[in-house]
């Protein structure tokens, strides 16, 4: 019997952040900071919160050595973490086709850069999704302006009646948000997709192939729960807000790769004390010694 591979992540962290310009005239608009992480932290911890160890960074060209200069091969997070250039961003879909060689017939879970989630029961929700090898499933978020987005309608019993991206007329304000599990026949589907209007191979054309077949979940996250994107000033700032808040009511950190590595074993006391070393001058330094005592 063969055995089941593990599902790896893919990180989209490609484009061109136009919406952010002149801000991402230098920087990548993932490397930028939300309150006192690089954006990339967040999703990054996202897949680490979900059980998965094997990640690839997509990311343009440009910007290739400051990811890697960020966040090395990932083994001092006790994951492993692969590169690949994305030379012109073709739609999110796209990931998987610049992916394949990467995923070697894994199923995958992709993340959108820029995006935050956040919420009592998102570790739980997370490794569901993972360990569900019978279908894909997304996760759903209601919104005050679902026409940015990919949207998802249901019925009264909440079944999934038709997924269709940035609608003109929206027929819910429930939006997809920027995180999607998968098995590996994504890939040949993303092959085979041909370009929107916008020109772009769609993530939502690759839903609705699931859709039709019966292979795809879609997963409310309620009240409780938070989801940010950081694609507007306005968003970018709010998530900043947002974090910073708690954080500092709580004491805790939110999206710090370290502590979610240290809590799930993949790294020991002395690791952490090495990252919290190279960090001795900042708070993020004092944070990181300050589990090593807790635990």
């Amino acid at each position: 019997m063969a055995k089941i591979k593990d599902r790896k992540g893919i990180i989209l962290a490609g484009g061109t952040g136009s919406r952010l310009s002149p801000l991402t005239k230098a920087v990548s608009k993932q490397l930028m900071p939300i309150y006192d992480k690089p954006m990339i932290y967040y999703p990054l911890s996202t897949l680490l919160i979900a059980g998965i160890k094997e990640i690839l960074i997509i990311c343009s060209p440009f910007y290739l050595k400051s990811y890697q200069n960020l966040l090395g091969d990932g083994s001092q997070w006790g994951v492993n973490i692969k590169y690949k250039c994305q030379q012109s961003p073709d739609g999110i879909a796209q990931a998987f086709i610049l992916g394949e060689e990467f995923l070697k017939g894994s199923p995958v879970c992709l993340i959108l850069g820029d995006n935050l989630f956040y919420g009592d029961n998102l570790s739980l929700k997370l490794k569901e999704a993972n360990q569900d090898r019978n279908n894909g499933t997304l996760f759903a978020y209601q919104v005050n302006d679902p026409s940015r987005y990919g949207i998802v309608e249901f019925n009264s019993e909440f079944n999934v009646l038709n997924i269709q991206e940035k609608p003109t007329n929206p027929s819910s304000n429930y939006a997809i948000t920027g995180i999607y599990f998968y098995e590996n026949s994504v890939v040949s589907i993303a092959k085979n997709l041909k370009p929107s209007k916008r020109g772009e191979l769609e993530i939502t054309d690759i839903n609705n192939v699931l859709l039709s077949e019966n292979n795809l979940k879609v997963k409310l996250l309620k009240r409780g729960m938070a989801w940010l994107d950081t694609g507007t000033i306005d968003s970018l700032h709010d998530a900043g807000t947002f974090i910073k808040t708690i954080e500092t009511r709580q004491g805790l950190k939110i999206g710090c790769p370290e502590e979610i590595a240290f809590k799930l074993k993949y790294i020991g006391k002395k690791e952490l004390k090495k990252i919290a070393d190279n960090y001795s001058s900042s708070e993020y330094g004092k944070y990181l010694l300050k589990l090593i005592k807790n635990y």
